[in-house]
């Protein structure tokens, strides 16, 4: 293999995993650690990537993204919650897709009890999830299987989305800010939910509240393209989730928040509200439609929105505290 055909393959495992050993490296490119050493000493001089003992990470400050087995253990309260507030918002015989994530996984669960449904999806373990629903249809995309997330990516996954149209798309990510929107550690991962977006009239956003604030590498969600966004109440004391879900909030997002039930909070402070429990905030002005055009592939009512500003006040009390 040519020094460049190495340095590319290492850029690309990089990217997909965030961060890689040496050992590991030095294993796939089929090639001693002391020459990896020297690839990975030459994409850093480019900014392409840092290194770091034993390995390569993605370059700069940006929030390098945890595999499945460590995010599956992260905010499982909360996650619930956001999942249960988020399927009431799907009507029967809707069409939806729905991108891959541990939260979209416990949405899809959930998603298996309403009848007539079609969920499009490139997660393998959204899809899993919904085998056995008797009366949900389920439309798995193309592309390369991408091992630390069980989702379909690449060319494939993205081509066979072309001249879909849905009324909702719901996808999760590693990071939310008012400034970027949605935003995801992996390149590959991230052009795949950019076309699930062309996809959809409408595009909810399921992120718990470790996630605002936060921002990572590759966007995949204008924050003018965000419909709602579902998530839970902040602690008290996180003062950097309470002035983004302002933010946001400013921005026109609606702003559903569910509670996580009694998964408790330190220092005595009021439990949350019981999972489920909608409160929607909804600022004055049209919300832009997501983009593409043709039919619905099945008609389906939206669900009624409230009146400008009925909640705002809520949003504004979580930044006081």
């Amino acid at each position: 293999m040519f020094a460049a055909e190495r340095r590319q393959l290492i850029l690309e495992m990089v990217r997909a995993n965030g961060a890689v050993s040496l050992r590991e490296l030095a294993r796939v490119v089929q090639t001693s650690e002391v020459t990896v050493r020297r690839d990975v000493r030459a994409l850093e001089a480019e900014g392409l990537l840092d290194r770091r003992h034993g390995g390569a990470v993605l370059p700069g400050g940006f929030t390098r993204e945890s595999g499945f087995p460590q995010k599956s253990h992260l905010a499982t309260a909360e996650k619930t919650a956001i999942a249960d507030l988020a399927a009431s918002f799907v009507e029967e015989g809707e069409a939806i897709v729905v991108g891959a994530g541990t939260t979209t996984q416990e949405l899809a669960r959930r998603l298996a009890r309403v009848p007539g449904l079609t969920v499009v999806t490139n997660s393998l373990l959204v899809a899993q999830a919904l085998a056995h629903a008797n009366r949900v249809e389920v439309v798995m995309t193309g592309g390369t299987l991408r091992g630390s997330n069980y989702a379909l990516v690449g060319s494939g996954a993205e081509q066979s989305l072309q001249g879909l149209r849905v009324s909702r798309a719901f996808l999760s990510g590693s990071g939310l800010t008012a400034e970027r929107g949605l935003s995801t550690s992996n390149m590959l991962s991230a052009s795949v939910d950019r076309a699930l977006v062309q996809a959809a009239a409408e595009v909810v956003v399921l992120a718990d509240h470790t996630k605002l604030g936060t921002d990572t590498m590759f966007q995949t969600v204008p924050t003018d393209v965000i419909t709602r966004l579902v998530t839970d109440e902040p602690p008290a004391h996180d003062d950097r989730a309470a002035t983004e879900l302002q933010a946001l909030a400013d921005q026109g997002v609606q702003i559903a928040v569910a509670g996580a039930g009694a998964s408790g909070n330190a220092g005595g402070d009021p439990a949350p509200a019981p999972p489920g429990r909608r409160r929607d905030v909804s600022l004055p002005g049209p919300r832009r439609q997501g983009p593409g055009a043709g039919p619905l592939l099945r008609p389906a009512a939206v669900p009624g929105e409230q009146p400008p500003g009925a909640d705002r006040a809520r949003v504004a009390d979580l930044r006081r505290r």
